[in-house]
């Protein structure tokens, strides 16, 4: 059986672009998913919980070098890449600043189970995508006002309340039930990597299907900024981070993060203090990062990280 369900895991890629194939063919088919993306994310996350343990924490924590890096490559990378794409791609005003705004969010709680799928570091993803939630607080708004000239009031108390919601609370419980349950959760653990996979299948079927008119009303120029905005930080995000000495677990999961955005965010507050249309490449860049990500995962995961030790720490 385990073997079974590790031959579907591995296949985590075609899975994803079979939903987004039959999303795009006919976009009701995966609609009535979008109540479910929260509680979704949750049973994701408890199911990661369920494999973490203290330790793992513990060993993250000694290199906290590593989380500060990351999560600096985040803010730094992305608006980087955002205003340069916006500007060389000529881009209309709104559009301009929705791709912008979805650079300068924090990482996506899907980054987790990239990471996840992917043999990276999980505890490292965790600790990045909760320590730049929190950093995007103020860096969201302040970077989108700087770089777009457009200010942005971002609701802190929401975020932090979705962030403990979604994250926090299931994957602290799934460490719980790991640690002192550790019989009953067992057979669970096994189906973790699948359930992520289909409830992901679902996420981004969903996205595609609700904003099909939006992606074809988009055009070539923004389809083009936003794959290469993600291309850009996947390849920088992994290669800053082996410059610096760090293992193959620790590029796989910087690479990620810097890589995956939380478009949902960068979706909500668009269509809140800009425009709907500024929420398109939001919804682009939602369908592009899972696709890239799970196309990572997919290839990752048949080649666990070689044991390295830490050059640098």
């Amino acid at each position: 059986m385990s073997k079974i369900l590790q031959k579907l895991t591995n296949y985590f890629a075609l899975w994803v672009l079979t939903g987004a194939i039959i999303a795009w063919v006919y976009p009701p088919s995966f609609a009535w998913f979008k109540s479910y993306i929260g509680p979704g994310l949750g049973i994701i996350m408890l199911g990661m919980g369920l494999t973490l343990s203290l330790k793992d924490f513990k060993n993250v924590l000694k290199t906290p070098v590593a989380i500060g890096i990351g999560v600096g490559a985040q803010f730094i990378i992305m608006p980087i890449l955002g205003i340069l794409l916006a500007k060389g791609f000529d881009l209309e005003k709104d559009l301009a600043v929705g791709l912008i705004l979805v650079s300068c969010c924090p990482g996506g709680t899907a980054s987790n189970v990239i990471a996840f799928l992917s043999r990276a570091n999980l505890a490292l993803s965790v600790l990045m995508t909760m320590c730049s939630t929190f950093a995007a607080i103020l860096l969201t708004p302040f970077l989108t006002g700087l770089l777009a000239s457009q200010y942005m009031n971002v609701d802190a108390l929401k975020m932090l309340l979705s962030t403990v919601q979604i994250v926090l609370i299931p994957i602290v419980l799934g460490i719980f039930l790991n640690h002192y349950c550790p019989r009953l959760v067992r057979g669970v653990k096994d189906l973790a990597p699948l359930i992520s996979i289909i409830i992901i299948v679902l996420i981004v079927s969903c996205i595609i299907g609700l904003n099909k008119d939006k992606i074809i009303a988009a055009g070539i120029n923004l389809f083009l900024s936003v794959l290469i905005l993600h291309l850009g930080g996947f390849v920088l995000g992994y290669f800053i981070i082996k410059l610096l000495g760090y293992s193959e677990d620790y590029r796989r999961t910087v690479s990620i993060e810097v890589g995956m955005q939380n478009s949902g965010l960068g979706s909500e507050l668009a269509k809140k203090h800009v425009s709907l249309s500024a929420a398109a490449p939001c919804a682009i860049s939602a369908v592009y990062h899972c696709i890239i990500g799970s196309l990572l995962a997919a290839y990752w995961r048949r080649r666990p990280p070689s044991i390295e030790i830490l050059e640098k720490e």
